[in-house]
């Protein structure tokens, strides 16, 4: 089944399922709200071709994703055709003290989606950007007036512009958002069924585990403020979902250095058993320069690494027990490009592989340093901390099966799309 054709089938049956009206334009709903606001005016939900635009700003990059969605008729619920996505490097966070450098970012972004965007449709496509961790780690003022400076350049643009277009999002969101994104392309968001998959996301700066629990067990163990519902396609999802801020990869690399707040001292080198010996450079993250070094006259390697990994992680993430199961869960972001780094996966295609396998691929390569290092001085700690995150973390037996991927039917699994989606959701179209 081609991916067309998989989006298709899963918008027919819901719409066979009675699930939504058939004139509600994208799974719209009624609320009592004055949603005129929300409106693009001339918007018309019985386009054959529409489009929406959702920005991604994550602590190492942001993404834009521009959507087209179809909808032949005004009987047929729109689907969506396929997916426009670019990255640029830092995100926004890096430009805390230059806020309109990046406004400047977001800019070059809006020129992809003119690109992409017929012109005739520019003031009827809804532009939203959502950030995440990088944002929520800087100082209130300064991520406000990065929001307002990304804001400003919103207003100039010639796309519809919604009321709070601009925003940080919460990490419970961003979790469950991603799950949303990737059960409605791997077809598991069927009408009346239940069998769904877990997702694991690795940022930069925060992590998310969301999974629909099947046992009354993790519900009742699980502290409250790590399960959340949604209601979305005229369902209820009661999930175990939760965001570790400063637990991403990027942000787990200074708690393992030491160098958690230490503001970017010009003077101070901070060192570890996980990264090369001879190893000596100026590292930079959340617009902060920190100088980190290997042990020049010290040991280095894997048993090391996960000792100063481990304080990083013992007794902050929770260990939810169904995990302890069979499970499938989604493993994406930085889980993915690490496992391509060390050659655990093929770049293109993505795979399955154990949690036993990252274990094993850490060891390997903290073993031989040198021999990874043209690829990345810290994908030793990287591989460990994933490996620890994992297994001492959340939990996951060595044998736990995870997918890696990057995109599903061609689609970048993130939750952008289920941001697009749940913005939509929100809208009283009629």
């Amino acid at each position: 089944m081609t991916p067309r054709a998989l989006l298709l089938c899963v918008a027919s049956l819901w719409a066979l399922a009675g699930r939504l009206p058939a004139h509600a334009a994208y799974y719209g709903r009624e609320h009592s709200a004055n949603t005129d606001n929300l409106l693009p005016s001339g918007f018309r939900p019985n386009s054959r071709i529409f489009y929406g635009i959702m920005f991604d700003a994550g602590s190492s990059g942001t993404r834009i994703h521009v959507y087209t969605f179809v909808q032949k008729d005004q009987a047929e619920l729109p689907v969506l055709d396929n997916e426009m996505y670019h990255a640029v490097k830092p995100g926004l966070s890096a430009y805390a003290d230059m806020p309109e450098e990046g406004g400047n970012t977001i800019r070059q972004l809006l020129k992809v989606a003119k690109k992409t965007v017929p012109r005739f449709e520019w003031k009827n496509t809804p532009v939203v950007l959502k950030a995440t961790a990088g944002l929520r780690l800087l100082p209130v003022h300064k991520a406000r007036v990065l929001l307002d400076e990304v804001q400003e350049v919103f207003d100039k643009s010639p796309f519809f512009i919604p009321s709070n277009s601009v925003s940080i999002m919460n990490g419970t969101n961003e979790g469950i958002l991603a799950w949303v994104t990737v059960n409605f392309l791997t077809g598991h968001l069927y009408a009346r069924t239940r069998k769904t998959v877990g997702i694991l996301d690795l940022g930069g700066g925060s992590t998310q585990i969301t999974f629909l629990p099947k046992s009354k067990k993790t519900f009742h163990s699980a502290p409250s403020d790590h399960l959340a519902r949604l209601d979305m396609f005229n369902s209820t999802y009661e999930f175990y979902t939760h965001s570790y801020l400063g637990n991403g990869l990027f942000a787990a690399r200074l708690a393992t250095l030491g160098a958690l707040g230490a503001d970017g001292l010009d003077w101070k080198v901070f060192t570890s058993s996980c990264l090369p010996k001879k190893f000596r450079e100026d590292w930079t993250f959340g617009g902060l320069t920190y100088k980190v070094s290997g042990i020049p006259d010290g040991y280095a390697g894997y048993k090391l690494c996960y000792y100063e990994v481990l304080r990083v992680i013992k007794g902050i993430i929770h260990q939810p027990y169904e995990v302890k199961g069979s499970s499938i869960f989604y493993a994406f972001s930085y889980y993915y490009d690490r496992a391509v780094e060390s050659g655990l996966i093929d770049g293109s295609r993505g795979g399955v592989v154990e949690v036993r396998d990252f274990k094993k691929r850490a060891k390997e390569v903290c073993n031989k340093m040198t021999k990874y290092r043209p690829i990345s001085p810290f994908l030793c700690m990287d591989m460990t901390y994933i490996t620890c995150l994992l297994k001492e973390g959340f939990g996951f037996k060595d044998n736990t099966v995870l997918q890696l991927t990057k995109k599903v039917n061609n689609v970048e699994t993130s939750w952008a799309l289920g941001a697009m989606f749940d913005y939509f959701h929100h809208l009283n179209i009629r």
